[in-house]
């Protein structure tokens, strides 16, 4: 049986003034699960995160203030994994898109969280969710 090809997320849309921001592949150690033997031990996670980002009313000025800027998003996600003991990869994904939706550019965020090393016969397993930011003007305060 032939595999199906999963094409890439087009989120950039000049005529929406989005552009697109990524994370890929972060690979981190994370202490997280609900078993027993989970929690007290790290395991491998790899994150993903694809932003919208509003182009509206912002000259770029070659400027990182004007910008997303993906440094901090992963500081952040580093910063999230090291706060302790998280049951569920949804939680981690939650938390993971409420702290890049904190910025007023962002319009969206999909966080994808795998948990690497769970099954031998698998390569990953996880959730993938997607949020919106609340409609809110769209130019930086």
């Amino acid at each position: 049986m032939k595999r199906p090809v999963i094409e890439p997320l087009r989120i950039a849309d000049a005529t929406e003034g989005v552009r697109h921001v990524f994370v890929r592949d972060l690979v981190l150690d994370c202490i997280i699960g609900v078993h027993a033997y989970e929690k007290d031990r790290t395991q491998r996670i790899r994150v993903n995160v694809d932003l919208g980002v509003s182009e509206e009313n912002l000259a770029l000025n070659d400027r990182l203030e004007n910008v997303v800027c993906y440094e901090n998003v992963v500081t952040r996600i580093r910063a999230i994994v090291a706060d302790g003991h998280i049951n569920l990869v949804e939680t981690l994904a939650e938390r993971i898109a409420s702290v890049c939706l904190q910025d007023p550019q962002c319009r969206s965020a999909r966080v994808r969280v795998e948990k690497l090393d769970v099954f031998a016969d698998a390569a990953s397993v996880g959730v993938e969710i997607e949020r919106f930011a609340p409609v809110r003007s769209r130019t930086r305060p």
